[in-house]
């Protein structure tokens, strides 16, 4: 108490003498004007003002005043004011901004520095973004003063030559002065009862602070690549995908996957847009700004329904060292959220090991490809992936990630060979070995054990990966697909319920909804949400849905889009043909018979498709004898319907013969 007495009687002295001081207070605001030697203040000059509302911005001056009162706002929030004020009613670009405040030659996330200065701006002159009276967000673009401006105000000048000397004459105080010290009194007992407060009131203003915005879940848009050079974006890319994959980790927080976040890379949506539409407390945004063998990221953490800012930081590293910046963004993000909830998630990150830049690169380049692969007829894309992969994996061979991506590329292949197989399962099992805390190798490897029909195996091991990191929708999704396939569909259905909230923007209910045979809410998601699985598999699975619904016509006509996309222009066009001249059942028969010839051509392999359109023509026999073949091949059949042979609506006709049970013993199923 002594101590604090001691300070409140010191800067109560401290005022006083700032009052005592000629010019030095004006209206109750402190102000350190220096006097001019030789007598007299310098006269004031001329200055234009622009007035709105209560507030009055003086450009000479480069100060804001409200009623009079000089407010306190940073060099650039008052440049970013100018700026607008110069152009009103009239939308002012972030790069216009962006020129007229900090220099070419500065190293600095624009984005960042501009968001701080704008948020400030707001607060000083009592803005909001959802209600904006004077600074309207124009999202993704920049901003717009709207408020109506008056440019005839002017300050009073003193006349030329006028010196104000009864501010200089000894033992004298200018009225204005003797307003000063009344007014430095008056705020010097205001501080004193603050600070009389302050004690009493510092446990409430750390409980205040705790009990900011809850963020429960969260979203990272993608990070702009600031480097200059568009062949950079694989670069800004991998790193936002880095950073998901590390928040995912932390299961007290649900974190929007990778797939659906990337939807909104150069959206001109706003972020509480975004919030509502991801249905998330938190957005992380950011940018990466490489240079030579150094890269920047710079992230800002965002309460996305109120556009309110939160935290901010920027991070600098040698490129080699990419993923340790990347997790120390991480933990950050993490201890941010981590103080707003009640129940803190304590799983610890593992700090990366620094990567050669030609493994990085190389990875890169290989993550780039794998996503672009995902999209239409995908092997081409799928197998420069791997290739780029196998090479980040030769120059670093305890590159983990490296393995994951060859995995996963092998994984997902449209049309897989022999070999596939086995690099899959090869570099799956090698991701694993190098850091069995990974939950995406963990998933990779339980799709391993999947296409290998180990099934218990496949579930332990996907459960796994979950448990690592319950924001892993791939692994979700890869669970309940299991579950789905050993009949266990009311348990499969949460999963995929899991996976679709993690990842609102794709479709992972469309086919779980056609095995349960609900092919209305089936064919509306195929239509309304993209779908991973490529534009080929889109139109096929709507062939499907629309045949077991008796809707030949869309039967065919989504048949043939897909047979044209997979480059069997030739089929599709016999098969319309028999459609035409034999109807639904003649034009199944014709599809098999292509089907048939890809076979013996070694151009495709789709055992249990075969199967399905015999069952359809009513030729059980042939409809075995394809079953039977794809359960003794079934590596090669990795994205045919055969993992699912137990449940599929088609199939439902060869259920009651008992040739089916055996079907199911070969394959290693409960019957």
């Amino acid at each position: 108490m002594p101590v604090v007495c001691l300070f409140h009687t010191n800067v109560l002295v401290m005022l006083v003498k700032l009052s005592l001081v000629p010019g030095c207070c004006n209206a109750g605001v402190v102000n350190f004007r220096p006097l001019i030697p030789g007598g007299g203040m310098a006269a004031l000059i001329q200055s234009r003002i622009l007035k709105f509302g209560v507030f009055e911005a003086d450009l000479e001056a480069g100060e804001l005043r409200k009623s009079g009162m000089r407010l306190k706002l940073a060099a650039q929030s008052f440049q970013v004011l100018q700026l607008l004020l110069e152009h009103p009613q009239e939308i002012v670009t972030r790069e216009d901004l962006r020129r007229r405040i900090w220099p070419s030659d500065t190293f600095v996330d624009y984005d960042l520095a501009l968001r701080k200065a704008v948020t400030r701006l707001r607060e000083v002159l009592g803005d909001s973004v959802e209600s904006p009276r004077f600074i309207e967000t124009i999202p993704r673009r920049g901003y717009r003063f709207i408020a109506s401006l008056n440019t005839n105000g002017e300050v009073p000048a003193l006349a030329e030559g006028a010196t104000d000397r009864a501010s200089l004459e000894p033992g004298r105080l200018h009225p204005g002065a003797r307003i000063g010290v009344v007014v430095g009194l008056g705020a010097a007992v205001a501080l004193l009862a603050l600070l009389g407060l302050a004690v009493a009131k510092f446990k409430g203003r750390e409980s205040a602070a705790s009990a900011g915005p809850q963020i429960r879940s969260l979203a990272v848009l993608p990070l702009q690549n600031l480097s200059g050079d568009q062949a950079q974006e694989y670069f800004s890319d991998g790193m936002t995908d880095a950073l998901i994959t590390d928040l995912a980790q932390f299961a007290a927080v649900r974190v929007i996957s990778r797939t659906s976040s990337m939807q909104y890379k150069q959206t001109k949506k706003s972020l509480p847009e975004i919030a509502r539409e991801l249905k998330v407390d938190g957005i992380v945004e950011g940018t990466v700004q490489r240079s030579g063998e150094h890269v920047r990221i710079t992230a800002q953490l965002i309460h996305g329904p109120a556009d309110k800012h939160i935290w901010a930081n920027s991070y600098e590293r040698d490129t080699h060292d990419v993923f340790g910046l990347e997790r120390d963004l991480t933990q950050e993000i993490a201890h941010q959220i981590q103080a707003r909830l009640t129940t803190p998630n304590q799983t610890a990150v593992a700090h990366p090991r620094p990567v050669n830049l030609k493994a990085l690169e190389a990875y890169l380049q290989g993550n780039y490809h794998l996503k672009k692969g995902f999209m239409g007829v995908r092997d081409q894309e799928l197998r420069t992936a791997g290739d780029y992969f196998q090479q980040a994996a030769d120059a670093a061979p305890d590159f983990v990630l490296a393995y994951v991506g060859l995995a996963e590329a092998h994984n997902v292949l449209f049309w897989p060979s022999s070999e596939d197989f086995g690099i899959m399962k090869g570099a799956a099992e090698k991701a694993v070995a190098l850091d069995p805390a990974s939950s995406e190798a963990w998933t990779e490897v339980g799709y391993t054990k999947w296409n290998d029909w180990d099934w218990a195996r496949a579930e332990e091991t996907f459960r796994k990966a979950i448990a690592l990191s319950p924001n892993n929708a791939e692994a979700h999704e890869g669970l309940g697909e299991l579950l789905d396939a050993t009949g266990r569909l009311e348990e499969g259905w949460k999963e995929f319920e899991v996976a679709q909230e993690l990842d609102p923007h794709f479709n992972h209910l469309s086919d779980p909804l056609y095995r349960r045979g609900d092919y209305d809410r089936a064919i509306d998601l195929r239509r309304t949400l993209e779908d991973r699985s490529g534009d080929a598999v889109q139109h096929y699975s709507l062939s499907q849905y629309y045949a077991l619904k008796g809707m030949y016509k869309e039967w065919v006509r989504e048949l043939g889009e897909s047979l044209i996309l997979m480059g069997f222009l030739e089929s599709a066009s016999r098969v319309r043909q028999a459609f035409s001249t034999s109807g639904y059942l003649g034009a199944r028969r014709q599809e098999a018979r292509e089907m048939e010839r890809w076979f013996e051509s070694n151009q495709d392999y789709s055992p249990c498709v075969l199967a399905e359109i015999y069952t359809a023509v009513g030729d059980k026999d042939r409809a075995f004898y394809w079953l039977g073949h794809g359960i003794d091949h079934h590596r090669l059949a990795m994205n045919d319907d055969l993992n699912w042979f137990k449940v599929v609506p088609e199939l439902a006709l060869l259920r009651s013969d008992p040739r089916f049970n055996d079907m199911l013993r070969r394959a290693g199923l409960p019957p």
